[in-house]
């Protein structure tokens, strides 16, 4: 099984949007295989909490434009981790400490990456 045509059109906005607002390290994983509840993670981190809220803001708002709101929102009141769960997406957006000692890339490793193509 692999992550259907929305989900990687869903990717594409979403890491866009992150990158967009000078996101690090910006990768998405196919976790179709792995993960019954969602298609594809997005993973993106920044250097202070500001930016990490200003990223979320930005995907927030990208993804509602082509139809999609989250159906749940971790972490933002902290702005360390947060989470956007759109059903068929996750993204995560990560503080670069935190991005370092949960590793999620290194865990989902086996899983195949999807490619980006960021301008």
């Amino acid at each position: 099984m692999t992550a259907t045509d929305h989900a990687l059109e869903l990717v594409a906005v979403a890491a866009q949007a992150a990158y967009d607002k000078k996101a690090d390290q910006v990768l998405a994983f196919d976790v179709s295989d792995q993960l019954a509840i969602t298609d594809a993670f997005v993973l993106a981190s920044a250097n202070n909490e500001r930016a990490v809220g200003a990223i979320v803001d930005e995907v927030e708002d990208k993804l509602r434009e082509h139809g999609a709101k989250p159906i749940r929102r971790e972490g933002h009141k902290e702005g360390r981790w947060v989470l956007l769960d759109y059903g068929e997406i996750v993204v995560h957006v990560q503080h670069e400490e935190e991005r370092s000692f949960y590793a999620l890339e290194r865990l989902w490793s086996d899983c195949p990456l999807i490619p980006l193509t960021l301008t």
